[in-house]
């Protein structure tokens, strides 16, 4: 009868007992589980950041169209000058080496992967309009810098200077040093550049005012000194009288100068020249390129990489941001040499 009567308790015991087996078991499951996705939660973090995740930094790919151009070249020096004083920027550069639709390509590279903005110097001007198209389809800021075509306030913004009143200036200046009578040569850069277009446009707005002063030889050297150099040195074959050679850019115009120093006529010849490089600095000092206008290629890329980081932060920025040019002779050439130390 004891037996019985205790019966029931020990089995209420035994149940109680079980139950909480069943209770510290699932603590141990849970347990496990929670250190199981930790680990796994670890390893995709570890995975993300040795595969090129870049959680909190800024990432803006830099589309240029020649490593190789000297201009060009300072233009980047500027950017990544900049570059170096912000925290958290990571700027990717890549060369279309002149080529558009390599150019076309390396920005859906950049869209790809899902950059926070682009620089763009566009190679040529018909195929800038597509990069900034595809650009805003993925919502990526777009900052055009240098090189400005019809449909550039489609862009983000734009940042550069306007190229038709660095030829307006240069050639006042010439006209100026000739008294208003002369023949002109006029050596074009790359063909379709914004900046050959319009450099060569102001520089005939200049020439019509003067009667006396006319164009009588126009080629392209394509923004190269030695191709400057050899095409001087056809002009010269022809025989015309020449009073003076008005380059688009520094380079034709050093080109030129020896073309013309080879042959002992460079005192005869007005050189003129755009951008005024450290090279073309050193030409205007000793007298032999007796102007060039000062295109500021490292504010512009400090001032393209800027916007470009304030739009991929939101940031309103001006559509249009414009860096004048200023016009360089021998009275005042120290005080751009010293721009360029």
């Amino acid at each position: 009868m004891l037996s019985q009567a205790r019966l029931p308790y020990k089995n209420k015991g035994e149940k109680g007992k079980m139950k909480v087996q069943k209770k510290w078991v699932s603590f141990m499951l849970l347990l496990l589980f929670s250190f199981t996705l930790l680990v796994g939660c670890n390893e995709k973090q570890e995975t993300a950041q040795t595969s090129g995740d870049k959680s909190g930094k800024i990432v803006i790919g830099a589309a240029l169209p020649d490593f190789d151009d000297k201009w060009l070249s300072y233009l980047q020096d500027g950017m990544k000058e900049y570059e170096k004083t912000q925290k958290d920027v990571e700027v990717i550069y890549v060369d279309a080496m002149n080529d558009a639709s390599k150019q076309l390509s390396q920005v859906e590279n950049f869209i790809q992967q899902k950059v926070d903005a682009i620089v763009l110097i566009p190679v040529d001007t018909v195929s800038a309009p597509e990069m900034v198209d595809k650009a805003n389809q993925a919502n990526i800021p777009i900052v055009v810098v240098n090189r400005i075509f019809d449909g550039v306030d489609k862009a983000t913004a734009y940042v550069g200077s306007e190229s038709i009143k660095a030829g307006i200036m240069q050639m006042e200046e010439v006209a100026k040093l000739l008294n208003g009578k002369g023949k002109i040569a006029i050596m074009n850069g790359q063909m379709g550049h914004e900046a050959q277009i319009k450099r060569t446009e102001g520089n005939k707005q200049v020439i019509k005012k003067y009667p006396d002063m006319k164009v009588i030889l126009e080629g392209t050297a394509e923004w190269d000194r030695a191709k400057g150099m050899s095409l001087m040195e056809n002009w010269l074959q022809s025989g015309k009288k020449i009073d003076a050679v008005v380059c688009n850019n520094d380079e034709m115009a050093i080109g030129a100068i020896m073309a013309l120093e080879d042959e002992g006529k460079l005192d005869d010849v007005i050189v003129a020249g755009v951008d005024a490089t450290p090279d073309a600095l050193e030409y205007v000092k000793e007298g032999k390129l007796k102007v060039t206008v000062f295109q500021n290629a490292k504010g512009q890329g400090q001032q393209g990489l800027e916007v470009a980081i304030k739009a991929a932060k939101g940031e309103k920025v001006e559509k249009f941001n414009w860096i004048p040019y200023e016009l360089v002779t021998k009275d005042n050439v120290e005080e751009y040499i010293k721009k360029w130390q």
